[in-house]
């Protein structure tokens, strides 16, 4: 299982989401694809006001203010 994390540098809540998700990652087993919005142009223009952005399998698991409950859910 792969999420894919949209997220940038210098974003407080990314770091949040990153701390989580390896949180989470004691629990069950995923991969951790980390994309930084700032290299490529239309992940910029998609995610530039949603991120930190946990997507699993095409969809949009959470974002924002991201919270264990969630991620756990959505992975079980």
């Amino acid at each position: 299982m792969i999420i894919n994390f949209y997220t940038r540098p210098g974003c407080h809540l990314c770091d949040d989401a990153r701390l989580m998700l390896k949180l989470v990652r004691e629990d069950v087993e995923f991969e951790i694809n980390e994309i930084n919005i700032e290299e490529d142009d239309a992940f910029h223009e998609k995610y530039m006001l949603m991120i930190p952005v946990i997507e699993l399998e095409d969809k949009i698991i959470q974002y924002g203010q991201v919270d264990y409950a969630t991620i756990l859910e959505a992975l079980l």
